[in-house]
């Protein structure tokens, strides 16, 4: 947190001007971000003990601890810069998409002399063609597929016809599914006239293709060549699978999004039609985190705003439920992101209102459907977390961090950092570690190498980045837990605190506490082993975050010993090399029973000898 900050003070300083501001709480954490046409109206509003709040930013605004903003030109730079924040940071207080999806599109390469059909998650502006979005990847692909059998054009990246006749053709070509244009087996002319069938396909004109093969098919019949007339026959029945996938729903060949929502209390489905040239190609829903106070108009609101700043295709129409907040600073938004005028329209009776309707129908349903299973997946994970929280007297358990050692078989320690945050994973910021100053397996230092490590990165990466104004820009090192857990009991839970002394900082640490048998049985917090119901949400997060620690670290040591990375303590004695080492692990198992064996013991592991054995003997003497 920035040091001093008087919201008092700073509050007489914001400017009336458009622009964007940015809420942090105590450990300087984003926890909202917001739009304003004038922010030194907007933001003081916050602060105004006269005003009528919800519940929500009465809690988000208790939380303050100082803010930020940034001017704009426009209000709708500060919608833009607004998303953009929203999208990067995922504010905890700003109502959230919880679904992160990028939609397939088939991509055309006319811009190269032998275009080629691909699948692609991005599109851009460039020579090429794109259909989409598409809602199914497997129908996308199933689609790619059969526009190669059917067409044969070619699948490799070599540029022709520059490279024409340099190589072999590829086994696409051996089994009937590429003309091999790279061979100058096809002209580019009628290759060519494949690709305008391709777009034909593509934009859903079947009549041809399905009248060329039934021709195809009735002629190979006729031949009595019966195996190429069931070839046709599949093909055939492909093709009218995809062309019935397609619905008509206008005549105005328009694409445009159907959107619509249902809520309670706590939750909210927005349900997406996706009509692209007049058809529906899918629909889509999309679960909602909202507080019982915000109504259809901000939810819908804030959905459009996340939903289209990540999503490359704009339509031409919205037809929405309910005019969104700020229509025409979204509708201008939309209008330059699509490049072309883009209108939101609410349907107020006829077909249009019948659809929105639908698609209302369509969320209601998937929200009752959804919330038992919506319910028991937050129980897994928040609920778990704050169960954690409770047991031990932490309010506000969000980040966890937990580490493990890994010196398996006498080699060399490795580290695993793991994070979760509301009871989920956190891959982004797992972190290994290959323990450098520690020789041999010696869990205790090795883990307070890992830690100091990890807290003098993390303190230094937040210096740099504050002398450089981004402070905000918080990374997995710059990011401190809220909680540590340790893969052990009162020892590993001493080194930590050891380290965090050592550093000056202040983060409670618990200890995840085994019985005989290796199963967690409590936790080692505050000098006092806390125990846990074994049947609880916490219970099996616990078991989870300390099972991913162990799988992280075994994976990271496996993949280095792979790569012969590793060094076993055993490398370090004179006279055995690579196949001796192995030779002894096999025949005593462990690092601890070749320290114990005697040298008569040594000499029967095989390629051993006296030397060798009375070498092995002394070093660990």
């Amino acid at each position: 947190m920035e040091q001093g900050f008087n919201i008092e003070e700073e509050l007489k300083k914001l400017p009336a001007q458009p622009g964007v501001y940015i809420m942090h709480d105590a450990r300087d954490e984003i926890i909202y971000v917001g739009k304003a046409i004038s922010l030194k109206n907007r933001v003081r509003q916050y602060f105004q003990s006269s005003r009528n709040k919800t519940a929500k930013i009465e809690q988000m605004v208790s939380r303050i601890a100082r803010f930020e903003y940034i001017i704009t030109d426009s209000e709708l730079e500060a919608l833009v810069l607004e998303c953009n924040l929203i999208k990067e940071h995922r504010p905890r207080y700003n109502t959230m998409l919880k679904d992160d999806k990028a939609y397939p599109y088939i991509k055309v390469t006319v811009g190269e002399d032998f275009p080629r059909v691909m699948v692609s998650r991005t599109m851009k502006k460039d020579k090429n063609r794109y259909f989409g979005p598409y809602t199914s990847a497997g129908a996308v692909n199933d689609t790619v597929d059969l526009i190669h059998k059917l067409y044969r054009i070619r699948t490799c990246s070599r540029n022709l016809p520059r490279d024409t006749g340099k190589e072999r053709p590829c086994l696409n070509y051996h089994i009937k599914q590429c003309d091999a244009p790279c061979q100058g087996y096809i002209s580019r002319e009628e290759y060519g006239r494949a690709v305008e069938e391709i777009l034909e396909f593509l934009n859903g004109r079947y009549g041809r293709l399905l009248g060329h093969l039934e021709k195809k098919m009735t002629d190979a019949s006729d031949q009595m060549d019966f195996e190429k007339a069931i070839e046709y026959r599949d093909l055939l029945e492909s093709v009218k699978k995809v062309a019935q996938k397609q619905k008509i729903t206008s005549s105005n060949m328009e694409d445009r999004d159907i959107i619509a929502m249902a809520k309670d209390d706590t939750d909210a489905v927005v349900q997406v039609f996706f009509v692209r040239e007049g058809k529906i190609i899918g629909r889509d829903h999309f679960h909602v985190t909202v507080g019982a106070e915000e109504d259809r108009r901000q939810i819908l609101t804030s959905f459009v705003k996340q939903f289209y700043s990540g999503t490359p295709f704009v339509p031409r129409e919205l037809w929405m439920q309910e005019e969104p907040e700020d229509s025409q600073t979204i509708t201008s938004w939309l209008t330059a992101k699509r490049g072309q005028k883009v209108k939101i329209v609410v349907p107020q009776k006829g077909q249009k209102e019948r659809l929105v309707e639908l698609a209302q129908k369509n969320a209601a349903l998937v929200l009752s459907q959804d919330k038992e299973k919506i319910k028991r997946e937050e129980l897994r994970t928040i609920g778990a977390m704050n169960q954690i929280g409770n047991l031990i007297g932490l309010k506000q358990l969000r980040r966890v961090e937990a580490y493990d050692i890994s010196n398996t078989s006498g080699l060399e320690s490795v580290g695993s950092m793991v994070v979760y945050e509301d009871g989920r994973p956190k891959r982004s910021d797992y972190r290994k570690f290959k323990i450098q100053t520690v020789k041999g397996p010696n869990d205790y230092a090795s883990m307070k190498e890992v830690l100091t490590r990890r807290f003098i990165h993390g303190m230094k990466e937040a210096r740099e980045l504050k002398e450089e104004g981004l402070d905000q820009k918080l990374g997995s090192f710059t990011r401190f837990p809220d909680l540590l857990m340790m893969d052990g009991g009162k020892g590993q839970v001493n080194i930590a605190l050891e380290v965090l002394g050592e550093l000056g900082l202040s983060i409670p640490v618990c200890g995840m506490v085994k019985d005989d048998n290796h199963r967690t049985r409590g936790l080692y917090y505050n000098n006092v082993e806390v125990p846990i119901d074994r049947h609880s949400e916490g219970f099996g997060l616990i078991t989870r975050i300390q099972d991913e620690a162990h799988r992280f670290a075994i994976e990271y040591h496996r993949s280095l010993r792979g790569k012969g990375q590793v060094k076993s303590v055993l490398d370090d004695i004179p006279g055995i090399g690579p196949a001796r080492r192995r030779a002894l692990m096999k025949e005593f198992r462990s690092l601890e029973a070749v320290k114990a064996a005697t040298v008569e013991e040594l000499m029967k592991a095989p390629g051993m000898n006296r030397k060798a054995a009375e070498s092995v003997y002394q070093f660990f003497r």
